[in-house]
């Protein structure tokens, strides 16, 4: 009975991250590990050597550098440029590096170091419109971000339930919007069809190997719930007004350098990354800590995205807010930099 309740557990968040995402059908709704193993199941299930893929400049490593194994085996790869706050310009750019041979777009849905939002159902609708698949690293927009596979047109999303969704951390999504049969990254027990000794064609058995994180499901499914009794619309109000709040603060201060316009639903997430001049990033962040504040600082795991902002030697401080997180917070975080500044 046991092992009853777990499977309904798990069936019963599929169907919810299935509404929750716009899918046809919770099958499509499969469980990994983490985002970087969802985006590695995409990549490496769709590509093979002579193909072409489209990233933008601004990825994560867990988009770069699946790509970059898959080069050394003769997969072909463009970076388009993004240009923040302008949609048609950075659209533009994924059309420039299309070929004959492009395949698959796949691009993150908002920079996880400047918070820069790419125009994803503009370039989903170019990808459709050259039949091309679209998949999109949504883990720093699930939660605040509408994110519908059909209105997207996109045909792949990967997450962690860790981010916005507010579940626990050793949990991906890869949600799935249509028929491509991927390829399989790795291979075994399913639970199904356990007298044949290949792996399921059909989903979600075919890309659920191994034993499933099954609290880590249940955490995510009160994590959606959770979502649904705010709003979304309200959590990503309250995030950007924080998020707005310490820029602000921030660009008051001549120590303090910001690398973006002023945060906008339209063209951002709640996130910001800066610096304090004469001060390595590590070092603020240690500074910081010492006063219980937690940020993150140096590369941040996106080693693109620095080097397209020029800010590859060092890199970056970066802070973002959470729904738990209040403007008094802000306000402290803002005053602990003016002292860090003052005491350089």
């Amino acid at each position: 009975r046991m092992a009853e309740l777990s499977s309904e557990a798990v069936y019963r968040c599929r169907e919810h991250a299935a509404d929750f995402f716009g899918a046809d059908s919770p099958q499509n709704v499969i469980f990994t590990p983490s985002c970087t193993h969802s985006i590695n199941y995409v990549l490496k299930g769709v590509l093979s050597a002579g193909d072409h893929i489209i990233i933008s400049d601004m990825e994560h490593n867990a988009v770069t550098r699946p790509v970059m194994s898959l080069a050394k085996k003769g997969v072909q790869f463009s970076a388009a440029h993004v240009h923040e706050g302008d949609a048609a310009a950075t659209v533009a750019e994924f059309r420039k590096c299309m070929r004959v041979n492009t395949k698959l777009i796949f691009c993150t849905h908002a920079s996880n170091v400047f918070g820069i939002k790419l125009p994803i159902r503009e370039i989903g609708e170019l990808a459709h419109r050259n039949g091309l698949l679209f998949g999109v690293d949504c883990a720093q927009s699930a939660g605040t971000a509408p994110l519908d596979l059909h209105s997207l047109q996109a045909d792949f999303l990967c997450m962690p339930a860790h981010k916005g969704l507010y579940g626990i951390m050793g949990l991906g999504l890869l949600v799935i919007n249509c028929k491509k049969t991927l390829a399989t990254v790795i291979e075994g027990g399913t639970g199904s069809l356990s007298g044949v000794n290949v792996q399921p064609e059909f989903l979600p058995d075919r890309l659920e190997s191994g034993t499933l994180n099954v609290p880590a499901i249940a955490a995510l499914d009160r994590g959606l719930s959770f979502i649904e009794s705010v709003g979304r619309e309200r959590l990503e109000a309250h995030e950007l007004n924080l998020i707005r709040r310490a820029f602000d603060g921030i660009a008051s201060l001549p120590e303090c350098k910001l690398y973006t316009s002023r945060p906008e639903s339209e063209s951002h997430v709640p996130l910001l990354s800066f610096n304090i001049k004469g001060i390595p990033s590590d070092e603020a962040a240690l500074r910081l800590g010492e006063k219980e504040i937690a940020v993150r600082a140096g590369l941040h795991c996106a080693g693109e995205a620095h080097r397209a902002m020029g800010t590859q030697n060092g890199g970056t401080i970066r802070i973002c807010p959470s729904v738990f997180t209040s403007e008094e917070e802000i306000d402290t975080f803002i005053r602990v930099i003016m002292e860090i500044c003052g005491q350089k």
